[in-house]
């Protein structure tokens, strides 16, 4: 929760410094905490895992004193006034969780590649980054920038988020590798990976000239493969370009490193696991198109989730509804509308409606645990798209929303208030039936053939009250209407020239269930 010793202040910047042991699987170091205080406080808290040992907390000289309770670290300092701008540091080590199934179940992943080198990387999201280093583990607060210096064993390398700044033998079998992000990060996507990497580069550029360097870390006896692989990631860059916008971090420059899961949207240094295999492992994307999923979606996250996200845990729709929404763009972009729709289509069997897609506040990942944020998510944006029914509207609706909260932490209602507003159409009861509701609304209707008419009755059945969405009503030759209907109240609709059996509900476009009165 955001109890006032998380609350009292904003961190404006992190500087962690750790050694990696991998024979112990032990890291050991320190981190900086820069603040600026919102109040007035006494104790604040950070978190650390409680297997990771403190080893002491020193501000201004002094060394605080501080009360573990589990995960939780209250420290207490001095009286700290409002506008405060101060820093302290918090030395410690231990042997950080290893992931059970990671990215899923995060943690340390200490493996090795093809040739027994050591291959390490670490993926926490939902677990918290406080799993391996002291820090504000809350999604509200993202530093301004940060520091990621990390010592490792040659001839290994460390590959982390933002730019390389130094790279420094210690003369004793160690290389320091200093990594700077300049853009606000949450606590999740920072991160390590260490192997027996090679680099390779190429230029992206974007629509207005300038250019921005494409970097590539892959194990290296799989360089050859990378090349051409790789070769998607100026498409992909394109794609979202033209819906939403330049690379968010184009500063820092974007990176995919090669690690031994399957993938996690680290900004600026997404880790990349798929084996160079189409689809998802080679599979879950209709068998005629030839892209990799962990490239498009985790692309993707750099917009939503690492650019603009959410607050709150419960909220990861923000992050992971956009992001698998964007896949279907993604294929617009390349192959046209039809195959998006069908693309959509293929993602449907996966939604299980059997809990909201929005959590319950101030609880940790394990407390819930919500699949239908992803594949219903993005339903639900494909069904506004054409409850809208107007892609001009759609897409600058998209670009300018993105645009106007990039770099932010956002909440739902800050989605439905700007869609209000963009729309001039209240869609509140939208929302809440798709995002508080666990079932999709239920169309029921009949059709009665009267001369070479239709009359048609429907309406909806749903868990808000004041529900109400146009839907389209298909017949011959390409034929549209749109209905409207309302919950629990009937109405009626000639449809002019047409037969009763060429008529269809066009659910391919609207997350809903049919059903014959």
């Amino acid at each position: 929760m955001l109890r006032p010793e998380r609350t009292c202040y904003d961190v404006t910047y992190y500087e962690l410094h750790l050694e990696v042991t991998i024979v112990r699987k032990w890291i050991k170091g320190y981190v900086d905490i820069h603040f600026t205080a919102l109040a007035p406080f006494e104790v604040l808290q950070v978190d650390l895992y409680p297997n990771m040992k403190i080893k002491s907390i020193e501000w201004e000289g002094k060394e605080l004193s501080y009360e573990r309770r589990k995960q939780a670290v209250f420290i207490t300092f001095p009286l700290q006034k409002a506008g405060t701008e101060s820093q302290f540091r918090i030395t410690y080590e231990g042997a950080p969780t290893e992931a059970p199934f990671a990215p899923w179940q995060g943690g340390f992943v200490w493996s090795q590649d093809s040739n027994g080198s050591p291959w390490v990387g670490v993926a926490c999201e939902g677990d918290g980054a406080s799993l391996w280093w002291p820090n504000k583990d809350h999604l509200s607060d993202e530093p301004d920038s940060m520091l990621i210096s990390v010592l490792v064993p040659d001839p290994l390398q460390c590959i982390s988020n933002g730019n390389l700044r130094s790279r420094t033998p210690n003369g004793r079998g160690y290389t320091r590798y200093d990594w700077f992000v300049s853009y606000p990060i949450n606590n999740y996507n920072v991160t390590l990976n260490i192997g027996d990497y090679v680099h390779f580069s190429d230029t992206y550029q974007a629509a207005d000239g300038t250019t921005m360097p494409l970097d590539y870390y892959v194990l290296s006896y799989n360089l050859e493969k990378a090349k051409k692989h790789f070769q998607q990631v100026k498409p992909t860059l394109a794609c979202y370009e033209r819906y939403f916008g330049k690379y968010p971090f184009w500063n820092d420059g974007y990176a995919l490193v090669e690690t031994p899961y399957l993938g996690m949207e680290h900004q600026s240094a997404i880790a990349y696991g798929n084996r160079y295999l189409r689809g998802y492992l080679g599979g879950m994307i209709p068998a005629d198109m030839d892209w990799d999923y962990i490239i498009v979606h985790e692309t993707g996250h750099e917009y939503f989730g690492n650019s603009l996200g959410c607050r709150d845990l419960s909220e990861m729709w923000i992050h992971e509804s956009f992001t698998t929404y964007m896949e279907s763009l993604f294929v617009e972009c390349q192959s046209g509308y039809a195959d998006a729709v069908r693309y959509l289509q293929g993602q449907r069997v996966s939604i299980g409606n059997k809990e909201p897609i929005l959590g319950p506040p101030d609880v940790n990942w394990d407390d819930w645990k919500a699949s239908d944020q992803y594949a219903k998510g993005a339903w639900v944006l494909h069904t506004l798209r054409h409850a809208i029914g107007n892609d001009t509207i759609w897409f600058s609706l998209l670009k300018d929303f993105y645009g106007k909260y990039a770099m932010q932490q956002i909440t739902t209602d800050t989605i439905v208030q700007f869609v209000n507003q963009y729309t001039g159409t209240d869609y509140t009861a939208f929302f809440e039936q798709y995002l508080w509701y666990p079932h999709i609304p239920v169309l029921r209707y009949k059709g009665e053939q009267r001369g070479s008419n239709v009359r048609i009755t429907y309406e909806w059945a749903a868990d808000v009250p004041n529900f109400s969405m146009p839907v389209l009503v298909k017949g011959k030759d390409q034929r549209r209407w749109r209905i409207f209907p309302v919950n629990g109240k009937k109405k009626s609709t000639t449809l002019k020239n047409c037969k009763l059996e060429d008529i269809r509900i066009a659910d391919e476009l609207f997350l809903i269930s049919v059903k014959k009165m």
